[in-house]
């Protein structure tokens, strides 16, 4: 019998849950059982994904987070563990791609944001979380990478350098942890309709000669909820792909 709360007992962090494949996850995880802390800048998105969550009888807190303000992080798992007692599973989800120009046309202060968000963010996510999974005897951290962190691409170097950083942050996590019985994986959703990728579906087929499967955000949710529920001995430092071509 297949269980539909496969996540009933477990406490979830899910940072840039205030919209996107963040707020997909962290409701398909409410709705998998899991209690759900959500964070992210905008508080009103984060209103309304709990709002959501609790529609359907889940159970979540909204806090509002900057991912580049490591106290700010700090003081998420804090209130985590005072609501729900502790803290078993994170998504770093929060990211940003707002430069899409040449190295020598690139804004080196909007560069620099992007790297910010995208590294050194998920860096003071896992920072702040493991010692509150340590307490639990282990758990899952789930990073959000890119097939451009595995692959470059033209005018896309703050963002491919940004997920190649992750990518090597995964794996160095994975190795300092795994005797902690925390797994630490990437996965890579491949394109997903949110506010960046819309509008610019044809160039991202044509760079994918066409064959990339476009989706919307909650597609991404059986692969995270695969990756939550594996074992503690199970797979660590691995790339979980959606995408329909090689990284």
């Amino acid at each position: 019998m297949t269980n539909v709360q496969p996540l009933k007992g477990k406490v979830a962090v899910i940072t840039g849950a205030g919209r996107g494949i963040g707020q997909a996850i962290a409701i398909g995880f409410a709705r998998a059982g899991a209690a759900v802390c959500c964070t992210a800048r905008t508080e009103s998105q984060l209103a309304g994904t709990v709002e959501r969550i609790e529609e359907a009888d889940g159970r979540a807190r909204a806090v509002s987070c900057d991912v580049t303000d490591v106290e700010s992080v700090k003081r998420v798992f804090a209130r985590a563990q005072e609501a729900f007692g502790g803290v078993d599973i994170v998504v770093a989800s929060a990211g940003s791609a707002i430069e899409n120009k040449s190295v020598e046309e690139s804004t080196p202060a909007l560069w620099r944001e992007t790297i910010d968000t995208n590294l050194l963010g998920v860096f003071h996510t896992a920072h702040a979380a493991v010692p509150h999974l340590k307490r639990r005897g282990g758990g899952h951290i789930i990073t959000l990478g890119s097939g451009m962190g595995h692959r470059s691409s033209a005018t896309r170097s703050a963002y491919a350098a940004s997920k190649a950083g992750l990518w090597m942050l995964t794996r160095v996590l994975a190795q300092e942890l795994a005797a902690a019985n925390i797994c630490v994986n990437e996965l890579v959703p491949g394109p997903v309709l949110t506010d960046f990728i819309r509008g610019r579906e044809d160039q991202l087929r044509a760079i994918a000669a066409g064959g990339e499967w476009m989706k919307e955000p909650e597609e991404v949710l059986s692969l995270a909820l695969f990756i939550a529920t594996q074992p503690l001995k199970g797979p660590t430092g691995q790339t979980f792909s959606l995408a329909r071509r090689e990284l």
